[in-house]
């Protein structure tokens, strides 16, 4: 008497037509038809984290939902994203406070803000040949914009020159005045 093997849902008699060939080896007993609908029902491509149309990549990163400039889809940068995303823009106040050196300026260092440094840091290399923008340090605050002023006022106090936001100073002093802000005291004191 030949032994059968039956698929475990519907019962069905499994064959080489209806049966995996890897599944036989592995003796899962499930034929076609039932695995074709387990996929469709339970991994569903919304719950799948491989092909989940509502994650958001940039440059091939994860960006979680509670990220300001979230937006579901694959982007290159945030600016490609961030024209649906404008309005959110502007009006969210997390971000970071960075530094980017250029070699082509020894001795100057920008300090600014954005949401992602990274990202901002990859715009700078668009406008050099070299490539050659390095991002020295990042720092995470509720409200960017103001952080960014009190650094701005820090780091001026120390520079030796300032053109904008480019201070001529070294990369250990303006890490010491961004390290030193703390929003809602310092704010305070320096705008008093």
């Amino acid at each position: 008497m030949k032994h059968t093997d039956n698929c475990n849902k519907c019962g069905v008699e499994l064959n080489d037509e209806n049966w995996y060939t890897c599944w036989k080896e592995r003796n899962t007993k499930r034929c076609k038809t039932c695995h074709k609908l387990h996929t469709n029902n339970k991994n569903n491509p919304k719950h799948n984290p491989q092909n989940n149309p509502q994650r958001m990549f940039v440059n091939g990163k994860y960006i979680p939902k509670s990220h300001p400039l979230y937006k579901p889809g694959n982007y290159k940068t945030f600016e490609d994203a961030a024209f649906d995303a404008l309005s959110r823009y502007t009006s969210s106040t997390e971000g970071q406070v960075y530094i980017v050196t250029n070699k082509a300026w020894e001795g100057w260092i920008k300090v600014g803000m954005a949401i992602d440094a990274e990202d901002r840091c990859n715009q700078y290399q668009t406008s050099s040949p070299f490539r050659d923008y390095t991002l020295q340090y990042k720092k995470f605050f509720t409200d960017r914009r103001k952080a960014e002023q009190i650094a701005h006022s820090l780091c001026n106090k120390k520079a030796e020159d300032r053109e904008g936001e480019w201070f001529k100073l070294d990369i250990p002093t303006a890490i010491a005045c961004i390290e030193k802000i703390k929003i809602e005291e310092q704010y305070e004191k320096e705008t008093a």
